[in-house]
């Protein structure tokens, strides 16, 4: 986890993200995991987002170095992340994208120890920008 750009995140995901974490049943490794993440974040009002960072919620298109693949994916609560085309948020690429700025590249560790390099290529939805702040 060698490179860790700054991340962005609402103050409104950080409180929806904070009650998840507090009524979780099983506050694991990702759990913890997701906490040290959203402690280096920056935060700003729902209204004052870019447009191209990731938010919850938000549709990513990225690329994975290693693999050479592209994805496009869309950044859940664990309830609907098993849901094809979205990834949890507790999941080690959620967590990854979580706050990235389009252009930005994060190094990331699976807890297999497997390393990810995730490069943003664009967000083509992010509620904000859509003025859905009801997700």
């Amino acid at each position: 986890m060698s490179n860790k750009p700054a991340i962005t995140v609402t103050r409104l995901d950080m409180q929806r993200l904070e009650q998840m974490l507090d009524n979780l049943d099983d506050y694991d490794d990702a759990a913890e995991a997701l906490e040290v993440e959203l402690a280096r974040a920056n935060f700003v009002g729902h209204t004052e987002i870019a447009s191209d960072i990731v938010t919850m919620n938000s549709t990513a298109h990225f690329h994975e170095a290693n693999s050479a693949a592209d994805y496009e994916l869309t950044l859940t609560y664990p309830k609907q992340g098993g849901i094809e085309g979205n990834v949890s948020i507790l999941a080690p690429i959620g967590m990854a994208l979580l706050g990235l700025q389009v252009g930005q590249e994060i190094d990331w560790e699976t807890p297999k120890g497997k390393s990810l390099k995730l490069i943003l290529n664009r967000v083509s939805y992010q509620p904000e920008a859509a003025g859905d702040f009801t997700l």
